[in-house]
């Protein structure tokens, strides 16, 4: 019997991409350049938000490598035969896909594709030691160039149709909002909220964007001391009155993760909660009004920082202001270029889209107790800033009385 160590199979038809050909084209233009720039050959993408940014593909690792292999004539993606023909289908390009009959066809693969190129360019925030290992034991005396900054740079300026994306996703993020508004009574689990907000989500996404895989939209809905921290699992806790309450919605359309995040009170909040809410939302409205082309995240940090200080809360701050959105999601991606903190000096530019997230934590036994934190996505453009959030916060629009 044949074994190969890699094979193509193109099983199907070619999958509805998020994007257009000339999306992709583009996209793999810019990072020509950046490699003619940095004398690289050869690039080897291994995370899964470059693998998807290039490619259209997101894949599923489970233990196991995958790569997206761009020369300069063509983009490969190389997958696990346990996926069969769905990379091919969802791929920008083609599709190598390496067996498991002897350990490190991957690598076998990888080498096959990049051939004679001496010049290998590399995310150096992604590959493992044990991977950087195997690399160079199956590639041999080649050079290898750290470009993940340089693709973080280009995937931080939004192109028109990746805008209309996160779009979408924002306005889907504001239905799992209202879903899970709907659902708040004194009583009730936050994961059966959580599960509100999440159906009515992914059945909106499955209406609107009926070619995507559906797949990887979550809530994180927190009560009382569940609130103190941002990324808090859901739990059985179940609401009780006078708790402070923490809404986010987070859907996912192809590899493009949204948020909204609002705080609300299930009674009404006592006198200095109160306080520190709407301290929280007036910063969160200087905030907004900051953001803009030519401002600078360390700028924009330093403002809010001064209205804190003044507001005698910088101290319950939990973290920086805000982030840049795209291809990423609470397991893999991040632009860390374009956060709003004290050490980014980023200048914002048309094209860029940001939150403005301020969050304060006050401990349990002070007066106030709890995470207060809102969340709005921003579009910045030629001469302003576009706020693509919809669902109101504050006292006037979260108190929910029953």
């Amino acid at each position: 019997m044949d074994r190969p160590q890699f094979f193509v199979c193109e099983n199907g038809e070619k999958a509805v991409l998020p994007f257009s050909q000339a999306e992709y084209e583009r996209r793999l233009s810019a990072l020509r350049a950046i490699m003619a720039a940095r004398g690289v050959e050869a690039a080897v993408f291994t995370s899964m938000h470059n693998v998807a940014y290039y490619s259209g593909f997101l894949y599923c690792s489970f233990g196991r490598p995958y790569a997206c292999v761009v020369t300069a004539d063509r983009c490969t993606t190389v997958s696990a035969n346990i996926d069969a023909g769905q990379p091919w289908r969802r791929s920008f390009g083609d599709n190598v896909i390496y067996t498991d009959w002897e350990r490190n066809n991957y690598w076998r693969a990888v080498k096959d594709l990049v051939g004679g190129a001496k010049f290998i360019g590399i995310e150096g925030d992604h590959m493992t030691l044990l991977q950087r290992g195997f690399m160079e034991e199956f590639l041999g005396a080649r050079e290898f160039i750290d470009i993940a900054p340089d693709t973080m740079t280009a995937r931080m300026v939004k192109s028109a149709e990746e805008i209309v994306l996160i779009k979408e996703g924002a306005r889907i993020a504001d239905v799992g909002g209202a879903a899970i508004h709907a659902a708040i009574k004194e009583g009730a689990r936050e994961i059966d909220i959580a599960m509100a907000g999440r159906d009515a989500m992914e059945l909106e996404i499955a209406r609107a964007h009926p070619d995507s895989e559906l797949r990887d939209s979550w809530v994180w809905f927190q009560s009382g001391i569940n609130t103190d921290g941002a990324h808090n699992p859901v739990t059985t806790r179940r609401l009780q009155m006078g708790d402070i309450l923490s809404l986010n919605t987070f859907p996912m359309i192809s590899g493009y993760y949204t948020a909204l995040e609002r705080t609300l009170f299930l009674g009404e909040p006592d006198a200095e909660s109160l306080r520190v809410w709407s301290a929280n939302v007036a910063a969160h409205e200087l905030g907004i009004s900051l953001i803009k082309p030519g401002a600078t995240c360390s700028g924009i940090t330093a403002e809010i920082n001064r209205f804190f200080a003044d507001q005698n809360l910088l101290q319950y701050r939990s973290f920086g202001y805000g982030h840049s959105f795209g291809v990423l999601s609470h397991y893999y991606g991040r632009e860390a270029g374009l956060e709003l903190r004290e050490d980014i000096h980023t200048e914002l530019a048309p094209g860029h889209v940001v939150s403005m997230e301020p969050m304060l934590f006050l401990p349990e036994g002070m007066a106030g107790a709890g995470g207060y934190r809102e969340h709005d996505i921003l579009v910045v453009g030629e001469d302003s800033a576009e706020n693509i959030t919809g669902f109101g916060y504050g006292p006037e629009h979260n108190i929910i009385l029953s």
